[in-house]
C-alpha cells in the first residue's frame, strides 16, 4: 500500500510538472504572478472572498490540489485545546525562549484542500487565530513557499502565511500584521532558519525568528519557525521607515544581483518584485543605483555609492551569506534576499530566509560555484568575478571595501562559527521544542534525524567552515585570488 501512494504521489507530482510553465517550477523568468481571482468573485465588494464566494472559484478555476496524493506516513497527531498549553503575557511574539501556541480553527473540514486549491493565488482562506487566550477573526491564511510547499505531499507540514489584518485593518497580533511560518524543509534539525537569523542580526538587521507550536482545527501540526514576515512592520523596526521594498525571488536564472540593465523599467520588473509604493520614481531610484554601481570607475565608487546605498549593511549582509553558506542566497544565484529604501531614498539590502544554509556539501542543489567549491570550503571571494553579482564584483574591486568584506567574514568566522559558543544554544533551542517535535506525526524528518542532527549536519559545519575560514584568511589568499 505504501509503495502504491507513493507512486500515486509521484505520478501526480510529475504530471504537474509537466504541465506547468518552467517558470512555475524551477522560478525562471523572475516574480510569480499570483492569480488574482478575488475581484472576479468578491460578488459584494468588501475585498474578501466569503465561503460562498470561495467555492465559485474553486468551482470555476484549476485547483493544484492533483499536485500532491496524500502520504501513507501522515497520522493525526493529538488533540489539544487551549488549557492543554502554556500562555504567556507580554513577552514579544520573536522571544527566543518562548514557544507560544497558535490555535488556527477554520470554518471547514476541507481546509488544507482549499488552501492547496488557492495557492499561487491572491485568495486568503479566513480563519480564527487564538493565541494566549486572545481571539483574532478574520485572519488570511495561505500556503506559502516554493519547493518547500512543492515537495511536500498533501497531509504532511507545509508552510503557512498568516495576514492577521486580512478582514480587520487594524488587527495586530503582538503589534505584527502578518506572521510566516517556514515548515523547516530541508533541515531535520529545525535550527537553521533560526540560528542564521540570529547570526545576521548580529551584523544587520534582519528578520526575526523563533519557534511556534501549530493547532490547527484542534489538531496539532508541531513546530514551524516563525519567521518575521519583509512589510513595512519589518522596514519601520529596521530604518524607521515605510518607503519601497522590494523582494528579489529565488531564481536559478536570476538578474537579481544589482545588475544596471538599462534605462528600460520593465525588465527590472522581470527579476524585481516590488511590495509596495510602485511609481516610476522608485523604480528610477532602483535603475540609478545599479547603473552607479556598474559604472562608476572603482576609485570613485564610494563617493557615488554611498549616498544612495548602504555600504557597510550590504557587505555585512554578504559576509554572512557567505560565512554560513547560504545556497539560497545572493552568491549563489543572484536572489532571495531583500532591497528597501528609506527616507533618504537609500537602499539598504537584507536577507529572506536561511533554509538552505549551513551544508557541509554543496547544498541540496549541489552547488558549486564558478572556479571555487560549495559547503565548508566555500571561497570567502566566491561570486566576486561574476559581473552579474554586482554588489561583489563591483564593491570588492575597491582595496577598502574587499578588505572591510573580509574583516566581516573573519568577524563571523571567529565569533559565530565557534562551536563552543553555538553549542549551549542548540541545545536550549532544541529543548525548549523536543517534546512537540517528537509528538508530531506531520513533520517532513523522523524524531532521529531531529535527535542527531546538530551533531551530524550542523556541529560538523560549524566547525569545519571555521577552520577552513580562518586557515584562509590568515594565508592571505584574498589578494592572490582576486
Amino acid at each position: 500500500m505504501t509503495v502504491h501512494l507513493r507512486l500515486i504521489w509521484i505520478t501526480a507530482a510529475v504530471a504537474v510538472a509537466a504541465a506547468a510553465p518552467a517558470a512555475a517550477q524551477f522560478g525562471f523568468g523572475g516574480p510569480r504572478q499570483d492569480r488574482e481571482l478575488v475581484e472576479r468573485f468578491d460578488q459584494d465588494g468588501d475585498g474578501v472572498l466569503d465561503r460562498a464566494e470561495r467555492d465559485a472559484a474553486r468551482g470555476r478555476t484549476l485547483s493544484t490540489s492533483a499536485r500532491s496524493a496524500p502520504s501513507s506516513a501522515a497520522a493525526v497527531n493529538e488533540l489539544l485545546s487551549p488549557d492543554d498549553v502554556q500562555t504567556f503575557g507580554d513577552e514579544s511574539l520573536y522571544d527566543p525562549d518562548v514557544l507560544r501556541t497558535l490555535f488556527i480553527d477554520f470554518e471547514s473540514s476541507d481546509w488544507e484542500s482549499e488552501l492547496e486549491a488557492f495557492y499561487g493565488s491572491d485568495v486568503e482562506v479566513p480563519a480564527t487565530v487564538s493565541v494566549d487566550g486572545k481571539d483574532y477573526p478574520g485572519v488570511g491564511i495561505h500556503f506559502r513557499g516554493n519547493t518547500s510547499y512543492d515537495r511536500v505531499p498533501t497531509g504532511r507540514k507545509r508552510g503557512l502565511n498568516l495576514s492577521i489584518d486580512h478582514t480587520y485593518d487594524e488587527q495586530r497580533l503582538l503589534g505584527y500584521r502578518t506572521l510566516n511560518l517556514h515548515n523547516a524543509f530541508n533541515d531535520a534539525t529545525f535550527l537553521k532558519n533560526v540560528l542564521y537569523l540570529q547570526i545576521a542580526n548580529e551584523y544587520y538587521p534582519a528578520p526575526k525568528a523563533n519557534f511556534v507550536r501549530v493547532v490547527i482545527n484542534g489538531e496539532d501540526w508541531g513546530v514551524y519557525a516563525n519567521v518575521q514576515q519583509f512589510n513595512s512592520d519589518f522596514t519601520r523596526e529596521a530604518a524607521d521607515s515605510n518607503e519601497a521594498r522590494w523582494r528579489i525571488p529565488g531564481s536559478f536564472s536570476s538578474r537579481g544581483g544589482l545588475e544596471y540593465l538599462g534605462e528600460n523599467e520593465s525588465v527590472y520588473r522581470q527579476t524585481y518584485d516590488i511590495k509596495n509604493r510602485d511609481t516610476p520614481e522608485n523604480w528610477q531610484a532602483l535603475i540609478e543605483l545599479t547603473r552607479v554601481l556598474n559604472q562608476t570607475p572603482p576609485d570613485s565608487l564610494v563617493e557615488a555609492l554611498e549616498p544612495i546605498f548602504n555600504i557597510d549593511q550590504a557587505l555585512r549582509y554578504l559576509a554572512v551569506d557567505n560565512a554560513l553558506v547560504n545556497s539560497d542566497g545572493y552568491y549563489s544565484r543572484n536572489s532571495d534576499y531583500s532591497l528597501y529604501l528609506d527616507e533618504d531614498d537609500r537602499f539598504h539590502v537584507t536577507a529572506y530566509d536561511a533554509n538552505e544554509a549551513m551544508e557541509t556539501g554543496g547544498g541540496r542543489g549541489g552547488f558549486r560555484g564558478r572556479g571555487g567549491s560549495g559547503g565548508v570550503s566555500l571561497s570567502p571571494l566566491e561570486g566576486s568575478r561574476d559581473g552579474s553579482k554586482a554588489m561583489l564584483y563591483r564593491m570588492l574591486m575597491v582595496p577598502e571595501l574587499r578588505a572591510q568584506y573580509l574583516g566581516y567574514v573573519r568577524d563571523v568566522a571567529e565569533n559565530w562559527l565557534s562551536w563552543d559558543r553555538l553549542e549551549p544554544i542548540t541545545v536550549e533551542y532544541q529543548a525548549l521544542i523536543a517534546d512537540v517535535v517528537a509528538s508530531d506525526r506531520r513533520k517532513l524528518y523522523s524524531t532521529e534525524n531531529f535527535e542527531s542532527g546538530v551533531d551530524t549536519t550542523l556541529r560538523p559545519f560549524f566547525e569545519r567552515r571555521q577552520a577552513f575560514l580562518i586557515d584562509w584568511l590568515d594565508a592571505d589568499t584574498g589578494a592572490a585570488q582576486f
